[in-house]
């Protein structure tokens, strides 16, 4: 009989189920700080999702993030456990298909299955809510074991890419002149 699998070094405690919500325009400066720890600074180092050693500065702008907010066929879901604000998605219909992106979890607890549970959320949103068969996203195409997590659920590359937006600080200031997205998909149906 196989040992059972320990969690990650930095998973600090046991799982309760999540609860989800969406966000409100008076949950702005929550979802900035978890975002903004997810990939940036010393404080994302504690999870696997950091983009500190790509970019610094900000990583979501707070008058997108309002707009987004305001915008029909638009949501932020937020995670909670316990009351705390544990992750968040925003999740939106663009065209025929939905956008899934500002994908974030509370770096001490990554690893931990709360993203699996965020996405299965984020996707049940986008096929019943909004009405699409197709979700996507766009990743920084260096980021590898983000893409093959991201490949584990069932999205695959699609061999388009996007430029990333040099010289708007909206995005933070990246650290390297290499950079790209790359477009996933995810049949929903």
């Amino acid at each position: 009989m196989a040992a059972p699998t320990k969690p990650p070094a930095f998973y600090n405690g046991p799982m309760t189920k999540l609860t989800f919500r969406n966000a409100t325009l008076d949950d702005i400066e929550a979802i900035t700080a978890l975002v903004t720890s997810a990939y940036r600074g010393q404080a994302s180092r504690a999870g696997w999702t950091t983009e500190a050693d790509l970019l610094d500065g900000q990583r979501i702008d707070r008058e997108v993030l309002a707009h987004d907010l305001s915008r029909a066929d638009s949501r932020v879901l937020l995670a909670y456990r316990d009351d705390a604000l544990v992750a968040c998605a925003h999740v939106a219909r663009e065209g025929d298909a939905g956008y899934f992106g500002m994908f974030s979890v509370r770096p001490t607890l990554q690893g931990a299955g709360i993203g699996k549970d965020v996405m299965v959320e984020a996707e049940r949103i986008a096929r019943q809510e909004l009405g699409v068969e197709v979700m996507r996203m766009s990743v920084i195409d260096v980021r590898e074991s983000l893409i093959a997590f991201y490949e584990r659920r069932g999205y695959v590359r699609t061999g388009t890419f996007k430029p990333f937006p040099y010289g708007d600080a909206r995005f933070g200031t990246p650290l390297r002149d290499d950079l790209r997205f790359e477009v996933l998909e995810k049949a929903l149906v």
